[in-house]
């Protein structure tokens, strides 16, 4: 039997720009929490047009700027070492192994017996398991 689903509550951005600054409050004079880097995944939470109020990985609230954020999905490994599947099961061949915290481009937000499609590093085209990355 094959599960496939895709959660229609959450949404998902990724960083745009270089550096972009997280803040307090949805002011550039507020308090900056903390400056993330090109493509580093991020939850929507609240959509005020030109701000947005967004979730982390480690689950803590900020505000960006919504021009520094695009529709481009992406993932971020959140186990010490996650793999990464020419097919989406174990048995396949491997194509790589990341470590914590690094980004990875979603290619299909498309949930398939618990594997997403990926790629690493515009070469490896592959599947990675959900429970190992969060941006889903």
């Amino acid at each position: 039997m094959c599960v496939i689903s895709q959660p229609a509550y959450a949404e998902f951005r990724s960083v745009i720009s270089p550096k972009t600054i997280l803040f307090e409050a949805p002011s550039a004079t507020t308090k900056r929490i903390y400056l993330v880097g090109e493509g580093y995944p991020l939850e929507v939470i609240v959509n005020l047009g030109d701000w947005l109020k967004v979730r982390d990985p480690y689950g803590t609230l900020s505000w960006a700027e919504s021009k520094n954020l695009q529709s481009k999905r992406t993932v971020i490994v959140k186990v010490d070492k996650a793999n990464i599947y020419k097919e989406p099961e174990s048995k396949s061949a491997l194509i790589a192994t990341i470590e914590k915290d690094v980004v990875i481009e979603l290619s299909d937000p498309l949930i398939t017996n618990g594997w997403i499609k990926v790629r690493y590093q515009q070469d490896f085209d592959g599947y990675i398991q959900t429970s190992q990355v969060w941006g889903i």
